[in-house]
């Protein structure tokens, strides 16, 4: 036998050995030091996330020793969570609200009582409805009633696909409420007027924004009041202008470890550690930089100037029920919205 070959076979010989002396306990180890996360999300958050993100993985690898990677998925809420059901793996959906998780909980991929496993009914942040307007409010939008003004169009997403254009409904149907003396007809008719003024229902929210802030489409915009200060920021304060309701809805965007692909994936400590992460004072600092509302009463005192005051009413008031309350009568197939909704010819 050659020299070359001897060593060759020497060589395979100790490879095989040191792969042999690894069990598969140690394999299963090396394993988890790298896993990936998928975070299912609504629409606006690509940019808080981005930012949460880069410092979740930071703190993970220092008390875990784990190398995380974590990808996003964007897009209307309703839609995200339809992807889910439909087998999109998400170890965690971060959504605009309560019933697009509902949902992925009915089809059995979650517990039923999700909301329980967090503080704040697993809504680590707040935020609420604005109008975005073009400088100088050349329509003088001041409140619910200018957006039927003749001549006004106003710009807001899909209910049936996204959760923001469900919140904006929302808060539109209780103003109406609250200035005809909690008249339902007056409500529907109010509401049906102002859909009147939408050129055209974009899938999600950060579509809604596209059109109006970069395509130059409508006079005012219904916006998470995150979009409307980050539409500020990217674009200068000349461009555009915040007007505040006299009444608007308190949004409580909610989070959720999807158990069913955790489990699957034995990504659970990671997915669960994420979100308890959104709760610390280093992810709130986050929150509040990035125009979201957040719940640390040190963080938010220290933002309390940032965010405007103004009269909220929430989705657990009589007037709407909660959400699955809501989603029924306004937003299922043939509710309120497709009764009074009619597109705009062309």
């Amino acid at each position: 036998m050659s020299f070359r070959k001897a060593g060759w076979l020497a060589a395979l010989a100790a490879v095989t050995v040191s792969f042999a002396a690894i069990s598969p306990a140690q394999a299963q180890a090396q394993a988890q030091q790298k896993q990936t996360l998928l975070n299912v999300s609504y629409d606006p958050t690509r940019e808080l996330y981005r930012a949460i993100d880069d410092a979740f993985i930071k703190q993970y690898k220092d008390k875990a020793n784990v190398d995380l990677t974590i990808r996003q998925s964007h897009g209307g809420s309703g839609r995200q969570a339809r992807s889910v059901i439909d087998g999109l793996e998400a170890d965690v959906v971060t959504l605009a609200l309560a019933y697009d998780i509902d949902a992925i909980a009915d089809r059995g991929l979650l517990p039923e009582n999700w909301q329980a496993r967090l503080p704040q009914n697993s809504s680590p942040y707040t935020s609420t409805i604005v109008f975005l307007v073009r400088k100088g409010n050349p329509k003088q939008i001041k409140d619910w009633d200018d957006l039927l003004k003749d001549g006004v169009q106003v710009i807001t997403p899909n209910p049936k696909t996204s959760g923001g254009a469900r919140w904006n409904y929302l808060a539109a149907w209780a103003y109406a409420l609250e200035k005809n003396g909690g008249s339902e007809d007056k409500a529907r008719a109010f509401v049906g007027d102002l859909l009147k003024h939408v050129p055209v229902l974009d899938t999600g929210a950060r579509g809604a924004t596209t059109t109006f802030v970069e395509r130059g489409v409508g006079d005012v915009l219904l916006a998470w009041e995150n979009e409307a200060f980050l539409a500020l920021e990217e674009l200068g304060p000349d461009k555009f202008d915040i007007i505040v309701p006299s009444l608007s809805i308190l949004a409580e965007p909610p989070v959720a470890v999807v158990d069913k692909v955790v489990d699957k994936k034995g990504t659970r400590a990671a997915a669960q550690a994420y979100l308890e992460f959104l709760y610390t004072p280093a992810a709130q600092e986050i929150i509040a930089k990035n125009y979201y509302r957040p719940l640390d009463k040190t963080v938010a005192a220290k933002y309390e100037a940032k965010f405007p005051k103004v009269k909220l009413v929430t989705i657990d008031d009589k007037i709407f029920g909660g959400w699955r309350k809501a989603q029924k009568d306004h937003f299922s197939d043939g509710g309120t919205f497709d009764q009074i909704y009619q597109p705009q010819k062309k």
